[in-house]
């Protein structure tokens, strides 16, 4: 018979979840357009050095300015996953990537 430690396993510090929905403070609720306050952002980028997540491009911005470039680019990648998905999703404007898209201005 083998012997057990009974020592109890160290615990590990819990990661913020890499997804869209999550707790109050950190995620925006549907209705409000989907994605990460900046509080969020900051503790996720606390949380994970070097890390370059910004939070959406929700203002008038100059054209060809860094901000223009980066909404461009977000509505680009978020209309492929709007294709991709089902066809309730695409339809229904109170959908997380409709809000998204719609915050984002696109």
């Amino acid at each position: 018979m083998v012997a057990r430690s009974t020592s109890p396993k160290p615990r590990r510090e819990k990661n913020i979840a890499r997804t869209t929905t999550g707790k109050k403070p950190n995620f925006r609720p549907t209705k409000k357009g989907a994605g990460m306050t900046a509080k969020g952002v900051k503790e996720y980028r606390k949380k994970n050095p070097g890390s370059k997540l910004q939070t959406a491009v929700t203002g008038k911005v100059k054209p060809g300015s860094k901000a223009a470039k980066r909404r461009k680019s977000f509505c680009a990648r978020s209309l492929g996953q709007l294709k991709k998905s089902s066809a309730k999703t695409r339809n229904n404007p109170n959908s997380r990537i409709r809000q998204a898209r719609r915050r984002w201005k696109c």
